[in-house]
């Protein structure tokens, strides 16, 4: 429910998905395997981004808010955290 709230409310912040999700890294990672299984690779050969999609996902939804405004003044984050939020919407599937 509270997923559909989020989307619905997407159009008010682009990130509201990902920083209201209620996914845990493996459904993220699933979901994201199965809707672009290249980005999903990226990432595998990523630690770094493991680690900060990790302590994303284990932080209070105010934090995920500082870390989301940190990732999207970044260029060459931009589209994964694109990515990301979009799979937030149905990552609860998997």
């Amino acid at each position: 429910m509270a997923l559909t709230a989020a989307a619905g409310i997407a159009s008010a912040d682009p990130a509201d998905a990902i920083i209201n999700t209620t996914c845990n890294y493996g459904q993220v990672m699933a979901a994201l395997n199965a809707t672009d299984p290249a980005a999903a690779q990226q990432l595998n050969s990523s630690p770094v981004a493991q680690s900060y999609i990790r302590n994303f996902l284990a932080a209070p939804p105010p934090k995920r808010q500082q870390m989301a405004q940190q990732i999207q003044a970044m260029p060459s984050a931009q589209k994964y955290f694109a990515t990301i939020n979009e799979v937030a919407v149905t990552c609860n599937n998997y």
